[in-house]
């Protein structure tokens, strides 16, 4: 079955749950008329189908490969990214004032989760020249944003990020690269990077790389590094690129899925570099791209699911077998379409969820109100976790749905798993934002989380004349979400929080996936009815078994010995 894009979906989600209406109501994004947003997601949706959707396997089958210090990139690769390019689509949220849209981050994110069902393995280069974007509009100088960002957001130049070294891995502090000042305003950059995602291309005039280093009086640990952009081709007086920068790809990794997307380790010898932010300030700096990436990278497990989700629902209604049901299609089974309910249940849920953060990240935009700054905050790594963790699920239900032909590469119901998989690790692992999640984001004494509860309870209450047990069963489990919150912001011991982070990220998840299908329940058709009645009495309850894991606390986790475990 040809990849759909859900147009229909996001329409919904802009209409009665993103409040995409006052998001277009302030000043910042008066552009982003309804007009605007149909063209948007009408055309973005066509080229995903149309352009995007066909190289996907091309990606998988042909992968990208190094040939003489060159990234040679998977066929038709090259004329995709130039539609993206072309269409405008790399800069929609940058700053007007240097080429790019000015639009809604809701819009970007819709058209990235597209993008990502249609062609994963090509659309994390965009992604990563977006977040550069964003860090070089927030950190770098005049000079550098004028002559950069206008070549990012056309697609003449592409970003990537390098924070990875071989004995740094999560620990970025550890890492060793080293930036010496060369007296003229730039700094001679050394050391090795790995995992980074479209290192090199065959498509682009050159490659930003955005790299932390030490300068020489570093203190250790991430207090100490700084950030620095640092070109492939070192920029003429023009502004055009000129000679060769010293860094190279020095090799290519062999991965589990994303064969289309070019995996480098980089080396980097006395390579020229302009420093982005202050000294000593890199990690904050690489932290807004990161962030940036982060709702990317749960909107990439989205698109994948949705991919996935299409192509497990085509061959459920045509394959047949057994008597069961009018059709004789495995579709009729009990099981099989438990499998498909869930899988689309939780992709509502997940999208619904990153389009939540999108819309905070626009009206703290727009607003500069601290209380959307912080719900943004709030939602980032649970938009990262779960969309990813969705990803996952439902790839790997797709292959169930398809049985034993699923595990067959014929079908390219495995290329989705294996493409999706690396989602829940690279910026920053799903344990890390559940990580995150308990620790910094309730330093505020859990404010951004109760006030987020009290939205959800809020929607309950009001929908508790039309769909009154659904309503009562999300108020509840609110209600539940609330009292381990409390709990957790009374641990003062971190360990007590993190035993349980993963399992608190998932109850919160499951708790907004409620809400949103509950104003499905209300304002969507019948068939969204039935989906919302289905996630809310057969998923949400896991929320009370999530939360007695979170209430446990780490004392039994951390009796168990390394010695019990090798045992």
């Amino acid at each position: 079955m040809p990849y759909r894009a859900p147009v229909a979906d996001f329409r919904f989600l802009l209409d009665h749950v993103t409040d995409f209406a006052a998001i277009a109501a302030t000043d910042t994004f008066a552009e982003a008329t309804p007009e605007t947003v149909e063209a948007i997601l009408t055309e973005a949706g066509r080229m995903s189908e149309d352009v995007l959707a066909p190289l996907n396997r091309s990606g998988d089958k042909h992968p990208a490969r190094l040939e003489n210090g060159v990234v040679r990139t998977s066929p038709g690769f090259a004329d995709g990214y130039r539609a993206i390019a072309e269409g405008g689509w790399i800069g929609m949220s940058a700053d007007p004032a240097n080429g790019g849209m000015g639009l809604p981050m809701t819009l970007t994110t819709a058209v990235n989760d597209m993008m990502s069902a249609a062609c994963l393995a090509l659309q994390l280069n965009p992604l990563m020249t977006q977040g550069q974007i964003e860090a070089l509009e927030h950190h770098a100088d005049a000079g550098l944003r004028d002559l950069y960002i206008p070549k990012l957001i056309s697609g003449e130049w592409c970003g990537t990020m390098n924070l990875t070294e071989p004995q740094a891995g999560s620990d970025v502090g550890a890492l060793r690269s080293k930036a010496t000042p060369n007296g003229d305003g730039t700094y001679a950059i050394s050391g090795q990077k790995i995992y980074i995602s479209w290192a090199d291309n065959d498509f682009t005039a050159n490659v930003c790389h955005l790299v932390l280093a030490r300068l020489p009086d570093g203190v250790p640990g991430t207090k100490g590094i700084s950030l620095f952009l640092v070109p492939k081709f070192i920029p003429d007086a023009d502004g055009n690129p000129g000679k060769s920068n010293s860094l190279r790809v020095v090799s290519l990794e062999h991965k589990l899925g994303l064969h289309g997307s070019p995996t480098a380790v980089m080396e980097y010898d006395d390579a020229v570099g302009w420093m982005v932010g202050p000294e000593n300030g890199g990690m904050a700096a690489m932290f807004t791209m990161m962030n940036n990436a982060r709702l990317g990278v749960g909107t990439q497990g989205i698109g994948i699911a949705d991919a996935a989700y299409q192509h497990a629902l085509a061959y459920a209604q045509d394959r047949k077998q057994g008597r069961v049901g009018g059709t004789g299609s495995i579709i009729e089974h009990a099981d099989v379409r438990r499998m498909l309910a869930e899988m689309k249940a939780d992709i509502f849920a997940a999208r619904a969820i990153a389009m939540m953060c999108a819309g905070a990240i626009d009206m703290a935009r727009a607003t500069n109100d601290a209380g959307w700054t912080a719900r943004a905050a709030f939602l980032t790594p649970i938009a990262k976790a779960f969309g990813t963790d969705t990803g996952i699920k439902v790839a790997s239900l797709g292959v169930q749905v398809h049985g034993g032909m699923g595990f067959v590469e014929e079908t390219g119901a495995a290329q989705y798993l294996r493409d999706v998989r690396v989602t829940a690790i690279y910026e920053g692992t799903n344990g890390i934002q559940a990580m995150d999640l308990v620790a910094r984001k309730l330093m505020d004494g859990g404010e951004a989380a109760r006030l987020l509860i009290e939205a959800v309870q809020t929607g309950a209450e009001a929908a508790r004349n039309g769909e009154t047990d659904l309503a009562e069963a999300v108020w509840q489990a609110a209600e539940d979400l609330r009292e381990t919150t409390d709990w957790l912001v009374a641990q003062g011991d971190l360990q007590q929080r993190f035993a349980g982070a993963v399992p608190y990220l998932a109850a919160f998840a499951r708790v907004l996936g409620g809400h949103a299908h509950l104003a499905a329940a209300i304002h969507g058709d019948p068939a969204r009815a039935r989906l919302a009645r289905f996630y809310v009495k057969r998923l949400l309850p896991e929320v009370t078994g999530l939360l007695a894991h979170v209430r446990e606390g780490s004392d039994d986790l951390l009796a168990i010995t390394p010695d019990d475990l090798a045992a």
